[in-house]
This record gives C-alpha cells, structure tokens and sequence, in this order.
C-alpha cells in the first residue's frame, strides 16, 4: 500500500488539501477561498455546495501538483471548522440554509434566555461548554425554528445535521455514512463529554430530535470510503478532528500539561489535561482534546473569536496595510511611548468574559496615532487576549501552574515581531514548529496511524521539531504596565 495521505482542512475563509508522504513531508498543495456571507449584524454564513465544490476543487489539485493519483493515497484525514453547522435533506443531500459558521451571534437571545432559566450549569456540567452563540446546538434550533417546515422535516426523518466534517463524509460516501467524531460532537453542546454519548435531556431543551445527528466515533476510526466517481478510486477516510484538536494532535502535545495555541481567523489555546476532566471556575472550557482506542483525553480550552481577523481588518476594512504579512514590519514602527490598544469584540468577546454583546474599540489614541499603532495594537491584543487564556488555565489546574512552553501555528505565527510580542507579554517561552502545517498534519497523523504507514503516539511525537523559540524579553515594569492598560480597555469596553 502506498504511505501517501490526504489531509482535507476545511477552514473558515479557504479549504485546502495538503498530501503528505511515508516521511511526513508535504508532497502536493490545494487551496481555494469561498464567499463569506453576513446577512445581517453579527451572522455569518457559508454556502455548503461552495465549501464541497471547494474542497472537491482542492483535493483534485493536490493530487495534480503531486503527480499521484487517487490510488496512491493510502488515507485521508478530515480537519473542519468546528461549530459550523448544516442541515440536508437525507435523500438529495441538499442543505435547507447555508451553513451558520461558529462566529455567528444569531442566538444570543436563546442563550440568554436559557441562562435566565437558570440551565447553564447544567449544559456546562455535561459538556464542558458555556451557553453561548459559538456552539452548535442553538444554531441546529435557529434552523429548525425560522426554516420553514423544517421542524415537521426533522421529525419525519427526512434531514440530518452535522458540523462540516459530518456534511463532508456524508458528500465524500454518497451519503453510505453520516458520523462524526468525538472532538466534533463535543462542540455542539448536545453532546456528553463525561458519557461520551449524545444526551437526551440537552436535546429535549433545544427541541432537537436524535435522528437528525451522527454517529460518534473515535478520532482515528473508520468513515468509510469515498466515492469512486470523485477522485478516480475509492479512498477511505481514517481520521476526523475539529481544527484545534488537530493542531494539537499535530503539535504532539500528547502528554498532560502541554500546551498549543493556533492563531488564524481566531486564536485557540488548548491545554492536554490527561484523563482528568478540569471544571473551569474561570470561564474556559473543558473539552475533548482526542478519543483513541476509546479513550477519551481531555482538554482547557480557551477561545479568542479575533486574532487574524484583526489582521484582515487593518487590510480590508481601514486599509492600513496592503498585506497581511506586512502587519509586523508596520507594528516595529510604531511610537512605543503611545499607549493604544485595540479591544478586537467585533462579534464579542470569547474567554474568558464570554460577552456576545461587547463590541469592538480603541483607546489612547492621540493626534500622532498613525497605521504604525494601529497595527501594533492589533498583533498585541492577540498576545494580550493569549495572556489572559494562560492565566485562567493556570489558576484552573495547578499542572499548568509550572513555567509553561507555548506551541504555536497558524498564519500569524510567521511574523517573528508578532512571536517576539507575544512571549514578552506572556513572560513564557513561544516555540514554533519546523512544519507550521499542524492541523493538517494532526488530521493526517489519525488517518496515517489508523493505516498503518505512519508511527503511533510516541514515536510521532519525537518527530517534532523547532524552527525557534522565542525567549521574553521584555523588562518586568514595561509588561506590567502594558497588562494594566490592557484590562482597563477591556473593562471599559464591557461597561
């Protein structure tokens, strides 16, 4: 059998394709943008036939660029966007509405109309999630509450829901699988993370009938193949995970206390707490870092809704910058003796405040504030948003409360100015990998170990390797100071 893999990472704004061979070294490249839709304030949406035509688009070009065919790839793995979510016809595979991408707010009323029925505690109690819009859960009851005739669809037996990774199976199969895996499933808010099964009464809440969902599987597990017709052959689909687990699993961080944190559209640090099940008293999340062999590891997370859509910001939406790399060379330039801080709540604030409603805002600005401060303020309320995720984690679980060693990656991570920024501000060191591609590789490891052509755990885990560590260099006084301008802008903004 051939040891070629094919990581699927369907992300927010772009699906991509990335083939990686028998030495883990990518051999062949796919990419391809899609439409965002925002019909409203605060709701975003994707057409689901853009992210399959996309993804079919891209899996194509890597195979191309490659010079493989479909039966040379022993695997492919999935890697999504997590919350998103969609609901089809079982027959036709046709979606009811677009797709409701994680960033959407649409359901801030429903959630808070939940917290006033005093039930948070209760869905946090089961899956490790606070109530909010992020979550799946109330988007499948948005859909079926405002689609007409969805709800009668629903309970017919006519339509199925799922995260993108679920919708892609079932398209990638012709519709012979509809599955998940547990990393996914424990992002909609329905599903029990201590039980590891969907839960019944969190579903009776929403009004969500169990038919409608997938089955849940563990992470490197069998999905099926994909249609013959698609690539040429069938190929069978090995391994699943939601983007951040992947990228965790890609930065090996297998063992308890290790710690990861990707930057792209957002930020998401998660932090491996073993087989132990840590219950935030600081607003982060417990979550699913992976389940093999019916196993279930555990995770802290913290979610930064905006990280490099601040980037995008000072690029598309104020024009400061041309490109987006260039937001570091523009950040150096800027005044250090101009204190202005960006608070980026352009769809709320995530961990650990966790306000839907919070809106985006400047402060310090002076006659002199200029691009330079504008995009240092940017690439800093990442690191800031980053230091306030690494102490919430480190008063929940006194393993992390030892100098901790931040694993990084995402399109942020190649300005070194940014890096350099973001270990000063956490006072830790910042170490990012030689193969910047961890998603994609963590979701080709599950599919590769799975096949048999990759190595287990362990012995993938030696194959890490670091590109640079980034040391603190920042003088105790100045960082204190920074942090205290930080949180006055954030309480002011959550006034």
């Amino acid at each position: 059998m051939s040891g070629f893999i094919l990581a699927i990472d369907q992300g927010t704004t772009s699906s991509r394709a990335i083939i990686f061979d028998q030495s883990m070294k990518v051999v062949g490249t796919g990419q391809k943008e899609f439409r965002q839709h925002f019909p409203a304030s605060g709701w975003v949406e994707h057409d689901p036939e853009d992210i399959w035509q996309s993804v079919v688009t891209t899996c194509k070009q890597a195979l191309r660029v490659a010079h493989l065919s479909a039966s040379d790839i022993a695997a492919i793995g999935i890697t999504n966007q997590r919350e998103t979510v969609v609901i089809w016809d079982k027959v036709t595979g046709k979606p009811i509405h677009n797709a409701i991408v994680w960033q959407d707010r649409r359901t801030s009323a429903l959630c808070q109309k939940l917290r006033k029925q005093g039930l948070e505690r209760k869905f946090s109690q089961k899956t490790g999630l606070l109530l909010d819009p992020y979550f799946s859960g109330t988007k499948i009851a948005w859909l079926l509450d405002r689609v007409k005739g969805a709800r009668k669809r629903a309970a017919s037996g006519e339509l199925i829901a799922g995260t993108i990774d679920s919708f892609l199976i079932w398209r990638l199969t012709g519709g012979k699988v509809h599955a998940t895996d547990a990393t996914n499933a424990s992002r909609t808010l329905v599903y029990n993370i201590v039980r590891n099964e969907w839960d019944a009464e969190l579903l009776d809440i929403l009004r969500i009938p169990a038919t409608l969902l997938p089955e849940v599987k563990d992470c490197a597990a069998d999905f099926g193949f994909t249609e013959k017709s698609l690539f040429g052959a069938e190929i069978p689909i090995l391994g699943v995970a939601g983007d951040q687990q992947a990228a965790t699993i890609g930065q090996a961080c297998f063992l308890p206390g290790m710690m990861k944190s990707t930057y792209g559209t957002g930020c998401f640090a998660l932090l491996n707490t073993g087989a132990d099940l840590v219950r935030s008293k600081n607003r982060l999340l417990s979550t699913i870092a992976y389940r093999l062999d019916g196993k279930t590891t555990y995770a802290l997370e913290g979610s930064i809704f905006v990280a490099g859509a601040a980037v995008q910001w000072l690029r598309d939406g104020i024009k400061v910058i041309g490109k987006a790399e260039h937001s570091g060379e523009l950040a150096a330039e800027a005044d250090e003796s101009q204190a202005v801080y960006l608070v980026p709540a352009f769809v709320g604030l995530g961990a650990p405040h966790w306000d839907a409603e919070a809106r985006g805002a400047i402060y310090g600005l002076t006659r002199n504030s200029g691009p330079a401060e504008f995009a240092r303020a940017a690439l800093e309320s990442v690191a800031f948003q980053t230091r306030d995720l690494l102490d919430a984690m480190k008063k929940d679980w006194k393993v992390a409360s030892a100098k901790t060693v931040l694993r990084v990656d995402g399109g942020m991570v190649a300005s070194d100015w940014t890096m350099q920024r973001l270990a000063d501000i956490l006072d830790a060191p910042v170490d990012r990998p030689a193969i910047l591609e961890t998603t994609a590789l963590g979701a080709a490891w599950l599919a590769g170990s799975r096949a048999g052509v990759w190595p287990k755990a362990q012995d993938f885990a030696k194959s890490w390797s670091l590109e640079r560590r980034f040391k603190p260099a920042m003088d105790e006084v100045t960082r204190k100071r920074k942090l205290a301008g930080w949180h006055e802008a954030v309480r002011r903004t959550l006034m």
